[in-house]
């Protein structure tokens, strides 16, 4: 996939830091842009959430699997639920985790 992004002078700050950040990580302009994109949309979701927006599940099959765990009193985890229903495969869960993970504060530390 292609993007083009058009900025004005007053966004060169931005670019700067962009590309900083990319220098820094060694990585692309494109990726440190979409590594932003994803911390801002993702950050406070929960896995059925992300799972929804990476397009792996529905609305519904969350719910019911949210269903599920209701009746077994929170002991089982959403996405153990949503593979044994074959909602989600092993790869967009595992997917899906490691977005989840990246952006979780230690215990005891507070975000931002």
């Amino acid at each position: 996939m292609q993007v083009t992004m058009y900025f004005g002078e007053e966004d060169r700050y931005l670019i700067e830091l962009v590309d900083r950040k990319a220098r820094q990580e060694r990585k692309s302009r494109s990726a440190v842009v979409l590594s932003i994109l994803e911390e801002h949309f993702e950050r406070e979701k929960r896995i059925g959430e992300v799972l929804v927006d990476l397009g792996a599940v529905t609305p519904r099959q969350v719910e019911e699997a949210l269903e599920l765990q209701n009746r077994a009193k929170g002991a089982r985890l959403l996405g153990e639920i949503l593979l044994e229903r074959g909602f989600v495969d092993e790869r967009a869960l595992t997917r899906a985790l490691t977005i989840q993970a990246r952006f979780k504060a230690p215990a005891g530390q507070k975000r931002g």
